[in-house]
């Protein structure tokens, strides 16, 4: 099957001024995206997952044909990235993480006329369109209202109903669900599962393991501009099989945390935090001989445990792996 979407050694290179005294600064390069290489199928539903900074927003733009690639092309639905730019906007459907893809001072009614207008559907058609995904996106309490009025998740519920105007083949989505409430994004995640069963081919960027787990078929992990693994969430969560993760939650300090990571058969040690708590992640060959000097590292440099097992390998244990970094690290340039 020829893929709908076809990526071949996509690089994007910033330029960026940095400041080395009061009148003097340097030209400095910020790799965002390095020779990324992708195929994406009909009907797919495709998860780029990765932390902030990846550059999978990056990815994006360039698909969307709002950047120039520093070098390497792309083929989207057949068409060329710098050769076919408007054949390509009018094969996909584009949510951007953010809101400055509306029109603040108009109506949500009138953003939607104004999109749907850009796609050259007909005023007939446009407002049926239109009224079918209110309808189905429950906005109607706000639609006619000025979007300057609404919240920051009302604002990113518009933003993907304009991305589905013009019932494009491709329906790109980039972080989707930022700043919406649980309900919200649930229902958000319905509907991208049913328009994919009808169909669509999916690109869903996230950062949260749980949305890549539930929606897509096959996921590519991206880390610090590159595809570090890629398959379908069997084939990356098989990957470990050989190791095993073990999971300790409680109150870890730095000194406990370097103890654990430098234990013999540690093979990558991660540590996060939440409601006060960090959460240690510990991937290694044989989890159940290496657990006793685990807890006793740990609990000779400080932590005060309050549970620790083995558990079941997610998408998450396999970025550990691969980086030594969990998801809810930010890598992005300073």
């Amino acid at each position: 099957m020829e893929p709908i979407i076809k990526i071949r050694g996509l690089t994007k290179i910033y330029q960026s001024k940095q400041r080395v005294g009061l009148f003097r600064s340097r030209t400095k390069e910020v790799v965002a995206l390095q020779d990324v290489d992708l195929d994406i199928f009909p009907g797919e539903s495709f998860g780029l997952l990765g932390p902030n900074g990846a550059g999978k927003t990056t990815l994006i733009k360039c698909l969307t044909t709002l950047l120039l690639p520093t070098r390497g092309t792309a083929w989207l639905n057949g068409h060329q990235l710098e050769r076919a730019e408007n054949a390509i906007r009018a094969s996909i459907g584009c949510m951007l993480m953010g809101e400055r893809g509306l029109y603040w001072k108009l109506t949500g009614r009138e953003n939607l006329d104004f999109f749907g207008a850009l796609y050259q559907i007909p005023p007939d058609a446009r407002q049926a369109q239109a009224d079918q995904i209110i309808a189905r996106l429950n906005l109607d309490e706000i639609i006619d209202r000025a979007v300057e009025t609404y919240s920051s998740g009302q604002k990113m519920k518009l933003a993907f109903a304009k991305a589905l105007l013009n019932a494009a083949p491709i329906l790109i989505l980039d972080e989707p669900t930022n700043t919406l409430d649980l309900t919200s994004a649930r229902e958000l995640r319905a509907v991208v599962r049913e328009l994919n069963r009808q169909g669509r081919t999916v690109v869903y960027t996230t950062h949260v393991m749980s949305e890549a787990e539930e929606l897509c078929d096959r996921v590519a992990i991206v880390d610090r501009g590159q595809v570090i693994a890629l398959g379908t969430l069997a084939e990356l969560k098989a990957s470990l099989n050989r190791e095993g993760v073990t999971k300790v939650e409680g109150v870890i300090p730095e000194a406990a945390f370097r103890a654990a990571r430098a234990l013999d058969g540690v093979m990558r040690a991660a540590l996060s935090s939440k409601d006060g708590m960090q959460e240690l992640v510990v991937v290694s060959p044989n989890p159940r001989a290496l657990l006793p000097q685990l807890i006793r590292a740990l609990m000779d440099n400080g932590a005060t445990l309050e549970q620790i097992a083995p558990t079941e390998v997610t998408l998450e244990d396999v970025f550990i792996a691969k980086t030594g970094r969990t998801l809810a690290e930010d890598t992005r340039e300073k």
